[in-house]
């Protein structure tokens, strides 16, 4: 009939021949029978699309649905293959509630087959809301009284699968039946039956209670392991009957020890890899794990068992590792000796070795919690926990790996433990990871920071590695702490000056550091900071506006856009107080911002500039006066540390001591500039400061280059452009000299000259190989007199520098020779590399500070 092709055109034959094969009893049914379900299976996997698998589905539902209706008879022989189909339909995702009633009426069937083709789909396509499910209950208790075994076991997991609390109170007497039952699989079931009405159902755990006995001493090893899971089951819902049922625990250990001795009888049948029923010894531990928690006697009971199984079990296998692990949880949640612990933390430690990452990571994970049971023990293995960060593993074991070292920081081992986190940034090759580990590294140095001084490095070292994942939260941290801690306000501000010269990609750096410098830049080059070598440190306002013109023209994933720029103009607004002398290259500077796309930042510029003008002079340094210090710094009181600066990047010398003023700081020597020019360059060009050299090891305590100083009186507040920092000055490739030979006698070098004074060289061979004897002579070409003079000079790594005191710091006006100076330099190169020298010179003329610029490459080859 036209009815066959509800199945589809590709079936229609087979039912046809099916139909006129058939008795002509059930003629009547065939037309709205559907297909097999293998045959079901079969055409949804040829569907090459979702939509064409839709089609089928839906097709074949219809076609259930019309049997189910058509076919109301109680002994269908066809119900239970459509219940069936109905099931691997649920599990396509499809909505299938239709066949719930099908499946109440599988239950009540007599025969074998339907009945369990009903439990299953009562278990799948019902739960313990449905309504439906309390039309089942006189069936299953039918099903629990069956004198066939199978029929009670597949009532007991059909009702240990979807029990609600109706059902659990009505039928718990039958299933306490069944518990006493001689039948080993009756019983078992019961027992798993029976734990989910004691989750269900308060008050019905006393029904069971005494049962829990006898399912321990059972010989068969299914019902001892479904006892300890009953068993579990109650003591985790009611713990107050812990006490109660310590009495098993000698039981338990005698049946565990009888599992790992090598003469036990029944280890041919129980055997998995080796190991004699690995799932009852599992169960086990756990059981032992409850019972033995806050009980020292009720431990000191288990304790040599549980040392038995850690040492006489093969962990070279799975089921092995399992209840190891299984062992070493006991172990740790109990009162177990100190030396039990240290065994158990061992084979976490081994586990953490071996080259199956899931077992990695369960080890992991299990000592994240032991850490807090026992540290000490947990610390021995920290090389192997710092192991698991490397790159090449998997990104689960390095996150966990991470929690596990974290929570290993103390105040003891704060200092090693940041130390290993900092050098794992280095390597870190997922930027998700290195966020997790700068995180981390940050929550460490906040709450374990010794005192400030190492606080503050180690944000400053975090925020240069990666400094583009470090939060908003760590950042503003920072500036807290600074701002809270006037006696570092400084330190902070040199120590970021020179680690954006050498890392200014990083946001974080950047950020803070421009932030600082706004804040604390007449600290900066006032020339009070004393180095490592006890000599000034010298920075003049002309440099810091040229880290500052350098670090907005980056680009935007280069620490640069309008977010930086929006920090450089706030700065720039607090220097035009700090640095009077700068103010018109400020104010140039501003007016670039005037334009800029970014609407916020045009107007914060515009209100700037509006600021800067004369109007604002006697009130400008109030309105952009220091925030005020915080009475009480982030993290709590601490201890402050050194406050003296010990790393400063090599290689500057300075004549005088540093007394009030800024002053210059000789780091940017341009060393292919001078190779290149043969000759002086009296007065350079103004040109960004670019990021340098030797990476962080100059900021952080790197050492190099050659640095040295010759007091003379005093040094006055000037500005004047300086030149790039580039790689020469820190040791890098330089070109060869110009072989212009110089014969013994070398003739006057004219260092510097313009309008106002002159500086000659005259140069000779020192008593030493290597070393040079540089006389300077200083001369005023001006009619007026040059007072508080100091003449600077700046050498690259592989030159060593030592100035004699000036003889005078006080030229007179049209002096042939004014001052002179002695200059003491050594080439470590034996003359393979030139001898190249930065200058600075500062005077005061008619009481107005000068600072000159010059470079000096025409030395003669081979000194």
């Amino acid at each position: 009939g036209s009815s066959v092709g509800t199945g589809g055109p590709r079936w229609g034959p087979v039912l046809h021949r099916f139909s006129a094969a058939a008795p002509p009893a059930c003629r009547k049914v065939h037309p709205v029978m559907s297909i097999k379900l293998r045959e079901l299976i079969r055409s949804i996997r040829a569907c090459k699309t979702a939509a064409e698998e839709r089609q089928v589905i839906t097709r074949e539902c219809a076609s259930i649905r019309t049997a189910f209706k058509e076919d109301s008879r109680e002994d269908s022989q066809f119900r239970h293959r459509n219940v069936a189909k109905l099931l691997f339909i649920h599990m396509l995702g499809y909505p299938t509630h239709f066949g719930q009633m099908e499946c109440l009426k599988l239950i009540s069937s007599n025969k074998f087959p339907e009945k369990r083709v009903g439990y299953l789909g009562l278990t799948q396509l019902l739960d313990e809301n449905t309504e439906v499910l309390m039309l089942v209950t006189n069936s299953i208790k039918n099903d629990l009284l069956n004198a066939n075994q199978y029929v009670n076991g597949l009532a007991l997991c059909g009702l240990g699968n979807i029990a609600n609390q109706e059902m659990c109170q009505a039928l718990a007497g039958e299933v306490e039946k069944l518990l006493v039952s001689t039948n080993p699989y009756v019983k078992k079931k019961a027992a798993l039956c029976a734990m989910r009405m004691v989750v269900k159902v308060d008050e019905l755990e006393d029904k069971f209670n005494g049962r829990v006995g006898a399912l321990l001493e059972d010989r068969n090893h299914s019902v001892v392991l479904c006892g300890c899971s009953l068993l579990i089951a109650i003591l985790t819902t009611y713990p107050e009957y812990v006490p109660d049922f310590r009495r098993y625990i000698a039981t338990l250990t005698r049946m565990l020890k009888s599992l790992i001795s090598p003469g036990y009888s029944s280890a041919a049948e129980y055997d998995v890899s080796g190991i004699t029923d690995p799932f009852l010894q599992v169960g086990i531990l756990k059981l032992l794990r409850l019972l033995g928690t806050g009980s020292v006697d009720a431990s000191d009971d288990m304790n040599d068992i549980l040392a038995q199984v850690a040492t006489n079990t093969e962990g070279t296998k799975n089921a092995g590792n399992a209840i190891l692990y299984e062992c070493v949880q006991t172990i740790m949640a109990i009162e177990a000796e100190s030396g039990l612990r240290v065994l158990g933390i061992n084979i976490l430690a081994r586990f953490l070795m071996n080259k199956d990452n899931n077992i990695r990571y369960v080890a992991l994970t299990t000592l994240q919690k032991v850490v807090r049971v026992d540290l000490k023990a947990v610390q021995r293995h920290r090389e192997t926990i710092i192991g698991c960060l490397k790159a090449d593993l998997d990104p689960s074991i390095r996150k966990r790996a991470l929690d596990v070292a974290y929570a290993l920081v103390n105040e003891d081992n704060v200092k090693n433990m940041t130390k290993e986190l900092q050098n794992q940034l280095i390597t870190a090759d997922t930027d998700s990871f290195k966020g997790d580990l700068v995180t981390r590294i940050c929550a460490c140095v906040e709450k374990y920071a010794p005192n400030r001084r190492w606080q503050i490095d180690n944000l400053i070292r975090v925020m240069c590695l990666a400094g583009n994942h470090v939060s908003n939260e760590v950042r503003a941290l920072f500036c807290h702490i600074v701002a809270g801690t006037p006696e570092f306000h400084s330190y902070a501000v040199h120590k970021l000056y020179f680690s954006l010269t050498n890392a200014g990609n990083q946001e974080a750096l950047v950020h803070v550091g421009i932030w600082c410098i706004g804040e604390f830049g007449d600290l900066l080059v006032n020339g009070r900071a004393i180095g490592p070598d006890q000599q000034p440190i010298h920075v003049t306002p002309s440099q810091v506006l040229d880290l500052l013109h350098d670090l907005a023209r980056k680009p935007q994933d280069g620490g640069g856009g309008p977010k930086t720029q929006e920090f450089i103009a706030s700065a720039l607004v607090k220097l035009s107080a700090r640095f009077p002398g700068e103010l018109e290259r400020i104010k140039k500077m501003m007016r670039k911002f005037e334009t800029s796309l970014s609407a916020e930042l045009q107007q914060r510029a515009c209100e700037y500039s509006k600021l800067m003008t004369s109007e604002w002079d006697h009130t400008r340094a109030d309105v952009v006066d220091r925030m005020p210090t915080c009475e009480k710094p982030a993290g709590g009181a601490r201890e402050l540390g050194e406050t003296s600066i010990d790393e400063v990047p090599s290689g500057v010398a300075a004549n005088g001591p540093a007394p009030a003023g800024p002053q210059a700081d000789l780091l940017d020597l341009d060393v292919d500039a001078l190779l290149n020019s043969g000759g002086p360059a009296p007065q350079p060009a103004p040109a960004p400061v670019s990021g340098g050299t030797d990476l962080l090891d100059d900021v952080f305590g790197g050492g190099g280059g050659a640095a040295a100083a010759a007091p003379p009186a005093a040094t006055s507040q000037a500005a004047a452009p300086v030149t790039d920092l580039l790689d020469g000055l820190f040791g890098g490739e330089s070109p060869a000299p110009s072989p212009a030979a110089q014969q013994p006698g070398y003739p006057p070098i004219t260092a510097f000259e313009n309008a106002t004074l002159r500086v000659v060289f005259t140069v000779a061979k020192g008593s030493t190989p290597g070393q040079t004897r540089v006389s300077a002579t200083f001369s005023n070409l001006g009619g007026t007199p040059l007072t508080n003079f100091v003449f600077q000079a700046a050498v690259p790594k592989y030159l060593s520098l030592a100035m004699e005191t000036a003889s005078t710091s006080t030229l007179a006006p049209r002096a042939a020779v004014g001052g002179t100076q002695v200059i003491n330099v050594t080439n470590s190169t034996n003359g393979e590399r030139p001898i190249i020298m930065k200058l600075r010179i500062q005077y005061n003329q008619d009481r107005q500070p000068v600072v000159q610029d010059g470079q000096v490459s025409g030395f003669p080859a081979g000194l």
